[in-house]
This record gives structure tokens, C-alpha cells and sequence, in this order.
């Protein structure tokens, strides 16, 4: 360790990504150097939890006096939302959490920035969003949060689930909790006649996975995103690429809510 950098001393704050597996997650890449740039003596670490033992590691982490926060990632989100003693806006209207920041007292409190990291980072790199045709693939955590970002900024959203039910769920939440009549449930969707199509599935994580989506019918202009951070260029959407389409990778959402999860959890 270099004499710029900060150490890891007694009175150190700790912070983690949880996820199972953890072998794609970022966050650690990403705030340990913003400790280290401002000289804060934090450290995250990665924390593979099964979904089974997740209960009895967060009860453990209450009790841990110099732990603070939580980034969360698939497959918590949901599961973890329902542990948190408070939950903010976004995370009640979806039913998940991707930053969790325990309290002094043992409580902790829950928050999702996901979609309004998606959003931040489509608008920064010149997407627009109000006006558009959005197929979303998945009905999880993260779908839940862009899912009300992208309706809140304007688009008709349809959302494709491989368990149909969760789709349609999601769609009656948004449209129960938020009041947004253009969201709806689709089976089967082949791409086609719309603006942008966003993974929010796991497929792509590992080797062999099946394309979220055949890109066979989808038009010249449609821009193809992912959430996935790891691997940076899946093979979706070396696919698109491949056939000329424009493509968002999955970085950009991290990359726009860290100040936004790093104040929440105090650890910026």
C-alpha cells in the first residue's frame, strides 16, 4: 500500500457487496479507490451469502458495532427488502433494496438507486427516454426499481418475465403504487417495434447462458442494454454489436448512483 493511500487501521468502518455468487460484482473496484482518492480509512469487501443463510448474515451484521452498509445485488434485493426495519420510497414501491445502511441502534434502513442510476446513465450517454417503447426483461430486483425510473421518465414499458405471474405483478404495483397506466405484461416478445430493450436477467453472468433474447427480429434503431457488470460485454450484446445495433453496458448504472449509495450508507 502506497503512502497516498489510506489503511485499514482499528477505528476503520466497514462496508460489503452482498450476492450470491459475488465473483461479477464492481462495487469493491469501485469504492475502495474512492476511499482511497480521499483518504478515508473504509474498506468493502465482497460477501457471498446463499439465499438460504442470508437471514442469519444479516442478523450477524447488525451486531457487528463497525459495520455500516450494505451495496446489494442479485439475488437479495427482494429477500433482503424484506429484513430492513424501514424502507425508502423507491424501495417500497418495488419491493426491493440495492443499498442498506445499519444504524448505530441495530436497525437498518433500506433504499433502491437502480433505476435512478439506469436512467442517470442512459441520459448521460444521450438516450432518451420519455416517449419510447422499453421492453424490459426480468421482474426482479433491479427490473422492479428502472421499471418505475423508466415510467416516472415517461416511457410505455412492457415487461417480460419467464414466470409470467411476477411480470404481471410487478406491472400491478406500478400501477397500484404509482399510478402509471402505460406499463403492461407481454409473453413472447421477439423484440420487435420497439425502442430499447433492457436485460435485467441473470443470463449472461456465466458461459453457456442463453441470450435473454433472440435479437433476430429486432429493429436497426433499438438499443440493446444490459445490467450486467461482469463480464463488461456480454454476449448479448457482443451479439448486438455484432449486428450493428447500438449497445448500453451495465457499468453506466453503478457508475451513476455511487454517490448516491455512498451517502446513503455513509460511507461518502
Amino acid at each position: 500500500m502506497t503512502e497516498a493511500m489510506p489503511w485499514v487501521t482499528g477505528r476503520s468502518r466497514v462496508f460489503g457487496v452482498i450476492a450470491h455468487p459475488c465473483d461479477h460484482v464492481r462495487a469493491p473496484m469501485v469504492f475502495n479507490p474512492l476511499f482511497a482518492a480521499r483518504e478515508l480509512p473504509h474498506v468493502m469487501v465482497p460477501i457471498d451469502v446463499a439465499p438460504d443463510d442470508l437471514a442469519t448474515v444479516i442478523s450477524g451484521l447488525r451486531a457487528q458495532q463497525n459495520f455500516c452498509g450494505l451495496a446489494v445485488t442479485i439475488p437479495h434485493k427482494v429477500a433482503l427488502a424484506a429484513l430492513c426495519d424501514h424502507l425508502g420510497t423507491a424501495a417500497q414501491l418495488t419491493g426491493a433494496v440495492n443499498a442498506v445502511k445499519f444504524a448505530p441502534d441495530g436497525s437498518i434502513h433500506g433504499d433502491n438507486f437502480d433505476g435512478v442510476g439506469f436512467t442517470a446513465g442512459l441520459a448521460a450517454h444521450d438516450h432518451e427516454i420519455a416517449g419510447k417503447r422499453v421492453l424490459l426483461l426480468g421482474a426482479g430486483g433491479a427490473a422492479r426499481a428502472i421499471a418505475l425510473a423508466l415510467c416516472e421518465g415517461g416511457a410505455t414499458l412492457m415487461v417480460q418475465n419467464r414466470s409470467p405471474e411476477k411480470a404481471e405483478a410487478l406491472v400491478g404495483n406500478l400501477r397500484e403504487l404509482g399510478g402509471f397506466d402505460t406499463v403492461s405484461a407481454v409473453m413472447d416478445h421477439d423484440g420487435h417495434g420497439v425502442d430499447m430493450i433492457i436485460n435485467t436477467t441473470s443470463l449472461g453472468l456465466h458461459d453457456g447462458d442463453a441470450l435473454p433474447l433472440a435479437l433476430d427480429a429486432v429493429d436497426a434503431h433499438t438499443l440493446i442494454c444490459d445490467i450486467i457488470m461482469v463480464p463488461e460485454r456480454t454476449v448479448w450484446l457482443q451479439a448486438a454489436e455484432a449486428r450493428g445495433l447500438a449497445t448500453h453496458y451495465g457499468r453506466h448504472m453503478l457508475d451513476y448512483q455511487i454517490p448516491l449509495i455512498g451517502s446513503f450508507i455513509g460511507a461518502l
